[in-house]
This record gives structure tokens, C-alpha cells and sequence, in this order.
């Protein structure tokens, strides 16, 4: 095999972890997001009395989901970098 193409398929399975890795983030947010809306709607029902404990749950969940946006950012740009290293080796292979 060539070396080329074993680093193509490496890289290829690695983007494939990144999108399931994704796909999970993904799915835990929405539970949040879930939760968050869940939480608004018991303050305005006024099942939640205290105004400090909930400030301090937004602000928590607020910093985790930012936290979690900055990660996602990050894997995002390294995989727009692996496609691009991806298709540097097609075009490669293909001049051969």
C-alpha cells in the first residue's frame, strides 16, 4: 500500500470519529438547551422562587455551552484542515 493512501484512509477514519464526536456534542446540547428551556418555563409558572439560584443555573449553563461551542469550533477547524489535507492527497494520487 502506499503511504499516501494509508495516511488518506487514517485521516478519513479520524474525520469519521470527529463526526460521531459531533453528533454527540450535538445531542448533549439539545438536552441542555431542553433543560434550559424547561427551567425557563418553571420560573414563569413560578415553581422556581429564587431569582439568585436561577441567575446562577443560567450563568453556569451559559459558560458550560460556551465552552462547549469553543470546543466544537475547534474540532470543526481541524477537520476543514483534514479535508483540505485530504484533498491534497487525491490530487496527488491523481497525478499519478
Amino acid at each position: 500500500m502506499r503511504p499516501g493512501i494509508g495516511m488518506a484512509s487514517a485521516i478519513l477514519q479520524e474525520i469519521s470519529r470527529d463526526e460521531n464526536e459531533r453528533a454527540l456534542f450535538r445531542s448533549r446540547k439539545k438536552y441542555e438547551m431542553d433543560m434550559f428551556t424547561n427551567m425557563n418555563t418553571a420560573d414563569r409558572k413560578g415553581e422556581m422562587r429564587s431569582d439568585e439560584k436561577w441567575k446562577a443555573v443560567v450563568a453556569d449553563k451559559d459558560a458550560k455551552l460556551a465552552d462547549k461551542d469553543a470546543k466544537l469550533a475547534d474540532k470543526d477547524a481541524k477537520l476543514a484542515d483534514k479535508d483540505a489535507e485530504i484533498a491534497r492527497l487525491r490530487a496527488e494520487l491523481e497525478k499519478r
